[in-house]
């Protein structure tokens, strides 16, 4: 039975996953070949030592199994790509850096990806295709939807809750709730690079500075 697992996007995050992905089958004895998917290819080519090609291609390669890990920042690409795999019977792949912490009861959907320095504490549940980067931390009793972003060195304290497909921008701080009123992070919600949230964020608000407060939507 052959395997053959992918990194779909070979741009920078892509390129910065590859790293992880080969941890993660290293660790699991698995020498099974990572390649690269990137739509914009003709042809098969060599990204940092890996066949990269199209998503045609990599459906034609000769393997029984197949999984992807979709390396892609935008949350509704990546969840159209996602839904694009399990019709063609791709499964999701997760990555986790050699050097994550990931305490009790972590309860983590398929599809993430961890990177170095990242920390899980405590009874928490992740949806699918959550990425974290460098140097984030989840703290206990956060409940985290579908297709959320952290960029690098996200803090997210004890009780929240961050709703499908939000964006923590890098270096943001999320005050923690409280058991019976955790803190929210509405649906769609972008919190802007080094904000401070010290209250709930409704969703499709993005919010900056500190503390944390609503940007007027941009005039079309």
């Amino acid at each position: 039975m052959t395997k053959l697992y992918a990194i779909y996007g070979a741009s920078g995050c892509g390129r910065s996953l590859m790293p992880v992905a080969r941890q993660q089958l290293a660790r699991e004895q698995n020498t099974s070949e990572i390649v690269f998917i990137d739509d914009a290819l003709d042809s098969i080519a060599a990204v940092n030592g890996h066949r990269a090609m199209n998503y045609q291609a990599f459906l034609n390669e000769p393997a029984s199994e197949k999984y992807a890990q979709i390396a892609i920042a935008n949350s509704r690409v990546r969840e159209k790509i996602a839904l694009r795999l399990e019709a063609d019977g791709i499964s999701l792949w997760s990555i986790y850096a050699d050097n994550i912490v990931l305490m009790d009861q972590a309860d983590i959907a398929i599809g993430a990806a961890l990177s170095p320095f990242v920390s899980i504490t405590s009874n928490i549940k992740i949806g699918k295709c959550f990425h974290a980067n460098l140097y984030s931390y989840v703290e206990h009793d956060c409940v985290i939807g579908d297709f959320v972003t952290f960029a690098p060195g996200v803090k997210c304290n004890g009780n929240i809750h961050i709703e499908d497909h939000a964006y923590i921008g890098a270096g943001a701080v999320i005050k923690q709730g409280i058991p019976d009123q955790p803190l929210v992070i509405g649906r769609g919600a972008v919190v802007g690079m080094g904000a401070v949230v010290t209250k709930s964020v409704p969703a499709g608000a993005t919010v900056a500075g500190n503390p944390a407060r609503i940007m007027p939507a941009k005039q079309k």
